[in-house]
């Protein structure tokens, strides 16, 4: 059994909420970069290269990579050899993202009620995904979602009947109807299977895959593909202001399901996609 201090998962959680935000993933970077060399649209070519240089003027001035600095989603892989010590995780882990917003200068965009809509302050609570696994280390992804793409995001309870071209149709559904409005290029997370709520935290742990990996599912892959290559064909472009460089990627994660149902859910980020992960 291996014991772990709280306070190490709040101190990392603290500098991924700042690295995240500041920095833009190698594999986001790489996608932008070649989107802008293939570009047909002049216009769509300039706004990706304004994108880039905005890229690097955050991480080199460490500011922010966007203003919506997000709603701190954070996923931890526990290995079950792992027992914390010196307070509870959940607290832990809220102030951790405190500390990364306050010290990091980071909007702090969470309101204590939906209704009421007083603001934390502090950016806090956070949206904790935990999933037990073997062994003794703990992987932490945090994931700042801002809400302009988060809003386009959808759930389709689908009829098994309604098959795979009724993914299909519901993934571009949803990308069609989220336009300019959830910042394009954008990726798109598709989660499959299980349940109302399940198929949503799939199509959210999708987004985290590399951009340029696919499913190793045979059928997955193809799916992938073939909804990237029909969004680039909408014409919605960066900024949905025209081009061939709507998505960046499609990424499609499944899961067993009930025999009546067939639930899809659309998670779309905007171009910047931020993650930072740490095993510790």
């Amino acid at each position: 059994m291996r014991e772990i201090d709280v306070s190490e998962i709040t101190n990392v959680i603290k500098e991924l909420c700042i690295e995240a935000n500041y920095s833009l993933s190698p594999d986001m970077a790489a996608a932008l970069n070649q989107a802008a060399k293939k570009e047909e649209s002049p216009l769509g070519m300039d706004i990706l290269y304004k994108l880039l240089d905005n890229l690097e003027i955050a991480d080199s001035d460490k500011i922010p990579i966007c203003q919506d600095t997000g709603m701190a989603v954070i996923f931890m892989e526990v290995g079950q050899d792992v027992h914390f010590t010196g307070g509870l995780l959940t607290d832990a882990v809220n102030e951790g993202v405190r500390l990364g917003y306050t010290e990091g200068y980071l909007r702090k965009s969470v309101v204590a009620d939906p209704i009421e809509r007083v603001n934390t302050k502090d950016n806090t609570p956070a949206v904790l995904h935990y999933f037990p696994v073997e062994g003794d280390s703990v992987k932490i992804t945090v994931a700042p979602k801002g809400f302009g793409s988060e809003n386009m995001s959808r759930v389709f309870m689908l009829k098994p009947a309604d098959g795979i071209e009724g993914v299909k149709n519901a993934v571009l559904t949803a990308v069609s109807d989220a336009g300019p409005n959830a910042c394009p290029p954008m990726v798109v997370g598709v989660g499959v299977g299980g349940t109302f709520e399940k198929c949503a935290q799939l199509s959210k742990m999708a987004l985290l895959r590399p951009v340029g990996e696919h499913s190793e599912i045979s059928y997955v892959k193809e799916l992938e593909e073939e909804l990237l290559e029909k969004i680039n064909k909408t014409g919605i472009g960066p900024a949905g202001l025209g081009g061939v460089t709507t998505a960046l990627a499609v990424n499609v994660l499944t899961y067993p399901t009930h025999i009546a149902g067939l639930p899809v859910a659309v998670n779309i980020c905007c171009h910047v996609n931020r993650h930072a992960v740490r095993v510790i």
